[in-house]
């Protein structure tokens, strides 16, 4: 039953963010072909094999999936999550990336950069204070340890 939760939500949330949506404008707006094009699909499945590697993980490890109505149940700190704090968001806005570089669609880069904001901004107005209220001080020591955006070294310090 999680695993279906987990893929109900999936195609919910980033399957329209990431995928309905920018595909959708990516075919209205595309411009000619250009050199870039070809960088845009390993970015899009490089994204998405991160997605899927976060929502293994959240089912796996947290009992829970990605949605915020049903969420893990246990803090997710390992896989991808040793490295930077939310690589889920960092695999959607990859595919973003990657389908404004497929599409060579300057309205998909624009799309791309306002639910970055979008994410930024949920993250840091009610997932990290949901999580700290929910996980305390092993919350704190993960924040404090690995960064919110740009992966690095679990083991470096900055």
């Amino acid at each position: 039953m999680l695993w279906l939760r987990a893929l109900f939500f999936v195609l919910l949330l980033p399957g329209v963010i990431g995928y309905a949506l920018p595909i959708s404008l990516g075919l209205r707006t595309a411009r000619d072909i250009g050199a870039l094009h070809a960088l845009g699909l390993p970015l899009q499945l490089g994204g998405t094999a991160v997605l899927l590697w976060c929502v293994r993980d959240f089912a796996v490890r947290g009992r829970g999936t990605l949605a915020p109505i049903d969420p893990p149940k246990e803090l997710v700190a390992e896989g991808l999550y040793r490295w930077v704090r939310n690589p889920m968001y960092v695999g959607v806005v990859t595919v973003l990336l990657g389908h404004a570089l497929w599409f060579d669609s300057r309205a998909l880069l624009d799309y791309a950069a306002c639910v970055f904001v979008a994410f930024h901004l949920f993250v840091t107005l009610y997932e990290e204070p949901t999580l700290e209220a929910r996980f305390g001080d092993s919350y704190r020591r993960y924040r404090a340890a690995v960064p919110r955006w740009i992966p690095r070294s679990p083991t470096a310090r900055g």
